[in-house]
């Protein structure tokens, strides 16, 4: 009976030794992803801005060929936009007077 147990024994801790090297693996592959996760996180935040960046780019783009297109109602759009950009830097000086 005693070489039975220690058979068993012998057999549980070769699994165990099995299982403490898997959990060591899955803890190295889980820093490892979470690496991997936080450059995309920053490249997604970096595309992100780059998109904004670009949308304003195109906006002002539009805003200047509105000027320069000829059409009306472009031209009005424009013009409308400008006014009120106006407006908005006429306020902002006039709180700065106060």
């Amino acid at each position: 009976m005693a070489e039975k147990d220690e058979k068993l024994l012998a057999n549980f801790e070769i699994r165990m030794r099995q299982l403490m090297y898997l959990c060591d693996v899955l803890k190295d592959e889980n820093t490892h992803l979470k690496q991997q996760l936080e450059q995309k996180d920053t490249q997604v935040e970096k595309l992100s801005s780059e998109i904004e960046e670009l949308k304003k780019n195109y906006e002002n783009l539009k805003f200047v060929k509105s000027f320069s297109s000829g059409s009306n109602e472009d031209a009005q759009q424009a013009k409308k936009r400008l006014s009120k950009l106006v407006r908005d830097v006429d306020k902002c000086i006039a709180m700065l007077k106060v």
